[in-house]
């Protein structure tokens, strides 16, 4: 399915919440474990007040190296207080790390976790309109950016800031009021262009990564599209649509670059002034003897331990700018509404025979194009009902209703005199089985695929409903047997082995309520009238509702439903439709004309 690069997600168009608001979303993920939190906290302040402690004590070290008649002792003791600082500095920021990676790495997976599961719980339509590609990326570059955006802002832009605050104060307390405000004012300038400059170039990184996102989406989608490619010859054109995508991704990305240099040298400018300020303050204030020998070793410590780290302070916020950008995009899509959603009061759906009834159903996809008029009909315990119609009558929608992909407009559906909008989807779907037109299985073993349909179930009963199936056979005949891998979208199987899986894994999951939707049209006549006998016999046994085209398959129902322009035109068994004389007469001469007429 081919969709509009503009809804390459599902999300672009989404108005993005606040930086601070996307940075607050994560708070909850990390609180759970607020001891490792608060202990990873005080390890990063002790590892600070180690760090400052450094340059304190390297300036009395020199001091009383720097006196004609230095005590041993003295510089002694000093430089093991040196050596433990630096190793307490190192160590504390590594148990800090340790501590808190398991916070991060769970924020992460109950953050993926949450996404994937929001994504199952969104409706039909956004399915229908999604772009796998897309998403896929958004999900990926959002689970990575949580890392990326808790290890910047606690461990990396914090501390940093702490550091250069402490700095400061000692500097205006040990040696002058100048000092500190260089500094300090230095730091200011240096945050204020980082800021000012990231936030103008973040429209560039979020362009990119639009783009990007695009991209991958239509080569996603040009690759599981990959026979129709080929059916039209067409791999020059999506190689064209493709290097399109690349192009514009390649300007926005270049602007970003562009834009990143800038930052850089304003960065460096700011920097440089700011030290050498500082080194001509404390050099002159050694001249003039103000300053010790100490003081000037202190204050160039000082210097190169804050600004080395501030110096990556400008990728550092960037990273987190980026890194808010793809938690955004994330967080958009873990917010972004669900159409069908569980009643507060919702209970579980309790079967008791497994009547379906739809009563005074209207319904439409778009508020402009209404599919079902007023529909109504009942499906008895264990018997079977039949819709007919031309492609398009709203067959199919009967199905994707009574299965609650979408909510009625007007009217209702029961099953035993249950609303099935007074009940949890999960308990609904759980006594709703389904055989698709179109089966996709998994692109794993053909085990895999059939034991889908309740995973606990045991070997045995797996086997029992690949006999069923009529499948089993095959399945034994192949060279990995059960473990035969069966393809993207069971690509290696035929469109009959497909639809036999299908009916296996319903029958394992043992449904209440069964639907055939189109389950045969796409097979030819000899496989569809093996597996029509087959489906035939697993509906004899349940409520039914057997969506259909060709009319051969239906004559056994024990109502058969006419539908015309979203209405029920006909009703009734299949020899009185054909005594009535018409609508469905009409189509049934027609089918066996064109069955008639079809080459030997």
């Amino acid at each position: 399915m081919s969709h509009s690069p503009h809804a390459a997600s599902g999300t672009i168009s989404q108005p993005l919440p606040t930086d601070l608001h996307s940075i607050g979303k994560l708070f909850p993920y990390l609180w759970e474990f607020r001891g490792r939190v608060l202990i990873a906290l005080g390890l990063l302040i002790g590892a600070k007040l180690a760090s400052v402690s450094v340059p304190l004590v390297l300036k009395e070290i020199v001091d009383a190296l720097d006196k004609t008649q230095a005590a041993l002792v003295l510089p002694l003791t000093l430089i093991i207080a040196y050596g433990l600082l630096r190793f307490a500095s190192t160590t504390f920021a590594d148990l800090r790390d340790v501590v808190f990676g398991k916070v991060t790495q769970r924020a992460m997976r109950r953050v993926s976790m949450a996404v994937f599961q929001h994504l199952h719980a969104l409706s039909l339509r956004f399915h229908l309109e999604r772009q796998t590609g897309g998403i896929t990326r958004d999900i990926e570059r959002g689970s990575k950016a949580i890392s990326s955006l808790v290890g910047y802002l606690l461990f990396r832009i914090t501390p940093t800031v702490l550091e250069i605050l402490m700095v400061a104060v000692i500097l205006f307390i040990k040696l002058d009021w100048v000092f500190g405000l260089i500094t300090l004012m230095t730091l200011a300038a240096y945050i204020g262009f980082t800021v000012t400059i990231t936030d103008w170039r973040t429209q560039f990184v979020r362009r990119a990564n639009t783009l990007d996102s695009e991209a991958y989406g239509r080569a996603i989608d040009s690759l599981l599209n990959y026979e129709t490619v080929k059916y039209f010859g067409n791999e020059r054109y999506e190689a064209t649509r493709y290097d399109g995508s690349l192009a514009e991704w390649e300007r926005a990305a270049l602007q970003s670059q562009r834009s990143l240099g800038f930052l850089n040298a304003a960065q460096a400018g700011t920097i440089a002034i700011g030290v050498t300020l500082m080194v001509i303050r404390a050099a002159n204030g050694v001249v003039e003897g103000t300053l010790t020998l100490g003081d000037l070793v202190m204050v160039n410590a000082f210097l190169l331990q804050m600004f080395q780290p501030l110096s990556f302070l400008g990728v550092m916020y960037r990273e987190i700018k980026q890194s808010v950008t793809d938690v955004e995009r994330m967080f958009t899509l873990l917010h972004r509404p669900r159409e069908v959603e569980d009643a507060a009061h919702a209970g579980t759906l309790s079967i008791r025979g497994g009547e379906v009834k739809f009563e005074h159903v209207n319904f439409s996809y778009n508020a402009d194009r209404a599919i079902l008029h007023d529909v109504s009909f009942t499906i008895p315990p264990g018997k079977t009902v039949a819709a007919v119609g031309a492609s398009g009558a709203g067959k199919s929608t009967l199905a994707r209703l009574l299965f609650r992909f979408y909510d009625v407009n007007d009217g209702s559906i029961k099953i035993d005199g249950q609303d099935i909008r007074d009940v949890t989807q999960e308990s609904l779907r759980t006594a709703i089985g389904v055989v698709p037109q179109d089966t996709v299985l998994f692109n794993d073993s053909i085990y895999y695929n059939i034991a889908y349909g309740r995973p606990d179930a045991t070997r045995d009963e797996v086997i029992a409903a690949a006999r069923a199936a009529h499948i089993l056979g095959f399945i034994e005949i192949l060279p990995q047997g059960w473990d035969t891998v069966v393809g993207e979208r069971g690509l290696k199987l035929s469109g009959g082995e497909k639809q036999r899986v299908a009916i296996a894994r319903t029958l394992l999951k043992n449904p209440a309520i069964l639907i055939l939707d189109e389950a045969t049209s796409a097979l030819d006549t000899k496989t569809e009238k093996a597996i029509q006998a087959e489906l035939l016999e697993i509906a004899r046994s349940r409520t039914s509702l057997i969506i259909a085209h060709r009319l051969s398959t239906v004559v056994e129902a024990d109502e058969i439903l006419v539908i015309d322009a979203g209405r029920i035109v006909e009703r009734g068994r299949h020899p009185e439709l054909l005594a009535r004389n018409g609508v469905y007469a009409m189509m049934w001469t027609m089918q066996q004309q064109a069955e008639e007429d079809k080459p030997a």
